[in-house]
């Protein structure tokens, strides 16, 4: 049984027939499940593995390595804060704070309620209007503490729905065709594609036959000493000199010749 509504499954059938390899595929289809669930669930990612022909595995570690992608849970609003150096200048880590108090939460949490994810964020492309505030990826402007809290108001009541929609929803525009391009034309370029990674994947495996046969050769020729000649050096042209003789031995030294104590004067002979 799928996970996706029968609706996000068509899309993510359609989707898949953009690409020339399914797997391409992959990104756009972990947003349109996340659009159903607002996170992406464990079963969803198997489906989209099934989809574009990967494991599980793959998409959990491609979803992982973005930001708008999400492995675990997050609020119906997921509420960014800026706190890179132009917001830092801002005010940023003092919104970031009282967003915190607002909201009960530490950056990184959700509410109990469910409604509202609060992140810290690197830059978010809107160094003009400091600091920078995005909820659901859509930009509300540079906020601050008062304006701040008449946004979470907003959130909660519904008047901002068109304009932010739950979190997971990035287009809400569907697309009503595929590539401007007819079919035909492109299974003959696929095709030709195809035919050019053979030619060359040919002309790869006959280089690697004759470097293979080459190299068998030049190994007989060093396993037969018969047929392999060993070239003797030129003879050189400069005499060589003989060689110094050695020096002679230096002559043993005589030590000196000691004279024999006096004899003291009037004493026994």
């Amino acid at each position: 049984m799928s996970h996706l509504s029968a609706d996000l499954l068509a899309q993510a059938k359609d989707v898949v027939a953009l690409y020339p390899e399914p797997r391409s595929a992959l990104i756009p289809l972990c947003h349109l499940a996340q659009q159903q669930d607002g996170w992406l669930r464990p079963e969803a990612m198997s489906e989209i593995a099934a989809l574009v022909g990967v494991t599980a595995a793959e998409v959990r570690g491609t979803a992982t390595f973005y930001d708008m992608l999400h492995t675990e849970p997050v609020g119906t609003y997921v509420v960014s804060v800026c706190t890179n150096i132009a917001c830092l200048l801002g005010g940023a880590l003092e919104l970031l704070e009282h967003a915190e108090s607002s909201l009960g939460v530490r950056a990184g949490g959700t509410t109990p309620d469910g409604v509202f994810t609060l992140e810290e964020s690197e830059c978010l492309a809107d160094c003009d209007r400091t600091p920078c505030v995005q909820v659901n990826h859509r930009y509300v402007g540079g906020q601050t503490a008062e304006s701040f809290d008449q946004l979470l108001s907003d959130l909660r009541n519904g008047s901002l729905a068109e304009t932010v929609p739950p979190h997971g929803t990035l287009v809400r525009v569907r697309r009503s065709g595929g590539l401007a391009a007819d079919k035909d034309a492109i299974a003959t370029e696929r095709a030709a594609v195809a035919d050019a990674q053979a030619k060359r994947s040919e002309e790869l495996a006959a280089a690697q036959a004759k470097a293979a046969e080459e190299s068998a050769a030049e190994s007989e020729k060093v396993a037969d000493p018969g047929t392999a000649t060993v070239a003797s050096p030129p003879p050189s042209s400069k005499s060589v000199p003989a060689p110094a003789p050695a020096p002679a031995p230096a002559p043993a030294s005589t030590p000196p010749a000691t004279r024999p104590p006096r004899k003291p004067k009037g004493g026994p002979a």
